[in-house]
């Protein structure tokens, strides 16, 4: 442990930026807060710069910190709020290295099950997406450049971490990977409240079991674009009561997957 009193410490000054996310972003750095989350950090192999960490939550976390992998810098919880500039309870962040840019065009080609985000900007809904994706078993998420940042600290917080574990790429090129996985034959399947979509079920039970997928989400609200629609190869819907117009993004892709998966068991256990 290395104790930390100073505001000043420039060991810790990477701390002053956490209110500031496109500053880390731009450095290639990113936020883990609170115990669990920086927990599922240290069982990853990303590179971690540091923790800050009051006694407390150190004594919690002892037995799954790793000196030898970073600094472990020790403060009071006053001192961890004025440093990071707002009130935070949760007594542990850590800093972390944004791992390599996926290069999303061979990525995609060997995946078995996708999702694709558009628009989806709210971080509490990408986070959201990330948990549902891990538990599911999808092998990546595809999402446009409109969409959150998934290692924003608020989506990974709550991602529960599995930001840290579901592989995703944030590009420009969102259709033209798209329509590459459909030339190679993939399903790309747009998820829209439309009436005139088909039934998540019947789309279910006639899909061949072996055949690619790309389930494409939008926004609450204004949902997929377009050309997003354009780019699919079956719309589908979940059918809800006709009094509500739509579901969170977040629950409409739980759903789905869900149904995904009793029809093809082997991707979850």
């Amino acid at each position: 442990m290395i104790e930390i009193s100073s505001l000043t410490d420039p060991r810790v000054s990477d701390y002053a930026q956490v209110g500031q996310p496109h500053s880390l972003r731009e450095r290639g750095l990113f936020v883990a807060e609170g115990r669990l989350v920086v927990q599922r950090l240290f069982q990853t192999t990303f590179t971690i710069r540091s923790v800050l960490i009051t006694r407390t939550a150190f004594a919690a976390l002892e037995d799954i910190l790793e000196p030898r992998r970073c600094p472990i810098y020790v403060c009071e919880q006053d001192t961890m709020n004025k440093l990071a500039g707002f009130d935070f309870h949760r007594g542990c962040l850590a800093i972390g290295e944004r791992p390599p840019a996926i290069e999303s065009a061979n990525w995609f080609q060997s995946a078995h099950r996708l999702l694709a985000l558009e628009g989806v900007g709210n971080p509490d809904n990408v986070g959201g997406v990330f948990r549902v994706a891990a538990a599911f078993g999808v092998d990546g998420i595809l999402l446009d450049r409109t969409s959150g940042d998934p290692l924003y600290r608020k989506a990974i917080r709550t991602s529960m971490g599995a930001a840290f574990s579901v592989p995703f790429a944030q590009t420009e090129k969102w259709l033209e990977t798209l329509a590459a996985m459909r030339a190679s034959g993939a399903d790309v399947v747009a998820l829209t409240p439309d009436v005139a979509a088909a039934n998540l079920a019947d789309y279910v039970t006639h899909r061949s079991r072996d055949r690619r997928v790309v389930l494409m989400l939008g926004a609450e609200g204004p949902g997929l674009s377009p050309k997003a629609m354009r780019a699919a190869t079956a719309t589908v819907r979940i059918p809800i009561a006709k009094e509500v117009d739509s579901l969170n993004v977040v629950v409409a892709a739980g759903i789905a997957l869900a149904a995904l998966s009793i029809f093809n068991p082997d991707s979850t256990s």
